[in-house]
């Protein structure tokens, strides 16, 4: 019994719950990856082969020529770094008011803005849609990015509050004391001193916006416009499912994200936890 209670508890059991979560996050990339490589032949045959045989880079190919993967990436790319940064600019502001100004609702905000970011995106579809054909700003990119600016927000602005809480009042004070005013105490003192919860909230954003599917199939019907996870399904036929074609789109449109959370690992992992323990 103690043996079997020793193995559950302490390290063992975080280094078997890491392993688990490991082989949950990179066995469908790898997947994803092995298969951009394969022939369709080969991802046909039976036996399985998990890994390629004779690698290929003519799935790549085929998928800049059979779409215009780089204009999918493009939008994509466009869209998400703009409502990253109205996200930013807007969270940080509401963010520095809740923690920073006597709000007699405090509470009640923070409970409000909890309860928004937990509504189903498929509830808030027509509703959206309707607001965005009154303002005539279907098909464009601004019919993305105000939505995904909105939906970022409740949790780019929890994540700021818990950093802005972190930070001495004395400080902002000694600024302004020097001439600083309020807004310029927040740009070079608060924000500067929040920067992993920054980085933190904008990579969500970012990706928030980068993976989203449903608004833009149903926002922009042009195809000048559609964004990498629109463009990535008409590489499938009515009656046939170029797999490795897909993957190899896939790869690409995994590839910047990856890219960018390698760059700011330290930082966003310094941002989940600190925010973690201070909220």
């Amino acid at each position: 019994m103690a043996a079997q209670s020793s193995l559950f508890s302490g390290r063992p059991l975080r280094l078997i719950v890491a392993a688990i979560l490991l082989v949950n996050g990179l066995f469908p990339a790898l997947w994803i990856l092995f298969t951009s490589l394969k022939t369709d032949a080969e991802l046909t045959q039976t036996p399985i082969t998990w890994l390629p045989h004779t690698p290929t880079l003519a799935n790549y190919q085929i998928a800049f020529t059979d779409q215009p993967l780089h204009l999918f990436l493009f939008n994509s790319f466009m869209v998400a770094f703009l409502s990253t940064l109205l996200t930013i600019f807007v969270s940080v502001l509401a963010a520095y008011a809740i923690a920073r100004l006597d709000l007699r609702f405090r509470g009640l905000i923070l409970s409000s803005i909890i309860a928004v970011s937990t509504f189903p995106l498929v509830t808030l579809l027509v509703p959206l849609f309707e607001t965005m054909r009154a303002l005539s700003l279907l098909n464009s990119w601004t019919a993305l990015v105000l939505p995904y600016s909105v939906l970022s927000l409740p949790v780019c602005t929890l994540i700021l509050v818990s950093f802005f809480e972190g930070i001495p009042r004395d400080l902002e004070n000694a600024a302004m004391i020097d001439g600083c005013t309020r807004m310029g105490a927040l740009l070079r003192i608060v924000v500067p001193l929040s920067a992993p919860g920054v980085f933190t909230a904008a990579i969500l954003a970012f990706v928030n916006a980068w993976d989203e599917f449903l608004l833009a199939l149903s926002f922009n019907s042009s195809p000048a416009l559609r964004t990498l996870p629109v463009g990535i399904q008409l590489y499938q036929g009515e009656f046939s499912f170029p797999w490795p074609v897909i993957s190899a789109a896939l790869v690409v449109g995994i590839v910047p994200v990856a890219i960018l959370i390698v760059l700011f690992q330290e930082r966003v992992v310094s941002g989940l936890t600190t925010g973690g323990v201070k909220g």
